[in-house]
């Protein structure tokens, strides 16, 4: 899951990534993914090894796939004729309904409506395995060519889908494939963001917001989860190569989001001097600003991942919230339809295909918002006065 545009039941209105979102990069994904294994208690030690620490200068897939970016992924007329012509049929299947899901699924409708392929089943699983098993088969029942969506659970995800698999219909999906699926025999395609890219984003906002020096606290996603994993290290790795006199004094790891306001409070009592805090995504972002705020701390600034009207409405206020490094959702819903009409057609959709990402500052809301084909919403209009 992401980013990614990453997101729990508990999230509330916020908007997603890496997509772990995200995600991402999707939150639950990763909470399931903690739950089968993955996570771990935190580590507090800031030369620990842990997984923020990956080797990776560049978005690579869990794989090595190399990326392919589909911003400007297209069909030609002739291929687009064809697709038009075949009556051809879809299914959307998300994880989760999400302020980002729908920002994706919108850039979907919109290219399969410039394609003509009808989309016959839209369903959204509410973080639940089982659930998404179901609505798998009931779309199934309508005879769709192709699926585009995001497994809840990466493990279990392989058994939902494979009666799809057996049927001949192509999967696109976001951010992740399920576990032991093949490309191009299972799946046809995935779509992601750009995960060194955003973190890359995020510590560079950072390191600028603080004039490129003091002290920096990180909070991140401590599970084997590839979206987070690569994010989160891009922005340590960035943060120390560009800004040497930027030191991460607090490095701490969480498995529940829920958890972060617990964290960032003994984090913020420990280090009173911190001049920024980054986390992992939006929800445990949250946490960490009801930490500062509740310290009565306005001079620490913070940073994370994907769009929230939470975090857009304290940063449009004035307050501590500095940059939402975020990837283009609209583009990526398109670029998922575009990948599965290539594979209707039988040609060759990107294996890890990423969208470009955006920083997103204060002065820069509306352009973000609309990345995610989206008008500013009310709060964040009125905080920017």
């Amino acid at each position: 899951m992401t980013r990614h545009r990453l997101r729990t039941v508990a999230k509330g209105t916020s908007m997603k990534v890496n997509k772990l979102v995200v995600a991402p990069a999707i939150v639950l994904c990763l909470l399931l993914a903690a739950c089968n294994g993955g996570g771990k208690q935190a580590q507090g030690a800031v030369g620990s090894h842990t997984v923020i620490d990956m080797a990776a200068t560049d978005t690579v897939g869990p794989h090595g796939e190399k990326p392919t970016r589909v911003t400007d992924l297209a069909l030609s007329p002739a291929d687009a004729a064809k697709v038009k012509a075949g009556n051809y049929r879809a299914a959307l299947l998300w994880h989760e309904m999400s302020a980002w899901s729908s920002a994706v699924q919108r850039g979907a409708l919109d290219q399969f409506k410039n394609l003509g392929i009808r989309v016959v089943a839209t369903a959204d699983a509410k973080f639940d395995p089982a659930t998404q098993a179901n609505q798998i088969q009931n779309a199934l029942a309508t005879n769709p060519d192709v699926i585009l969506g995001q497994a809840v659970d990466p493990t279990t995800g392989a058994a939902a889908y494979r009666p799809a698999v057996v049927k001949g219909v192509k999967l696109v999906f976001a951010d992740q494939a399920p576990i032991g699926f093949t490309y191009p025999q299972q799946y046809q395609a995935i779509v992601t963001g750009d995960l060194f890219q955003l973190g890359r984003r995020a510590a560079e906002a950072l390191g600028e917001a603080m004039g490129g020096e003091g002290n920096v606290g990180i909070l991140f996603y401590d599970a084997q989860f590839h979206v987070t994993n690569l994010r989160d290290s891009a922005f340590k790795k960035t943060l120390q190569q560009k800004y040497p006199n930027i030191k991460i004094v607090a490095q701490q790891g969480f498995s529940d989001p829920n958890k972060a306001e617990d964290i960032a409070n003994a984090m913020i009592a420990q280090h009173p001097d911190l001049g920024g805090i980054y986390t992992s995504w939006a929800q445990p972002a949250q946490g960490v600003l009801a930490a500062l705020n509740n310290a009565g701390n306005t001079r620490t600034k913070l940073v994370t991942l994907d769009l929230d009207d939470t975090m857009a409405t304290n940063m449009a206020s004035g307050g501590v919230t500095v940059a939402l490094a975020c990837d283009r959702a609209y583009d990526f819903g398109r670029a998922m339809a575009v990948s599965a009409a290539l594979a209707i057609l039988g040609k060759k959709a990107p294996e890890f295909g990423i969208v470009e990402a955006v920083t997103v500052t204060k002065s820069t809301l509306t352009e973000g918002y609309s990345a995610w084909d989206q008008q500013l919403p009310k709060a964040v209009k009125e905080a920017l006065g």
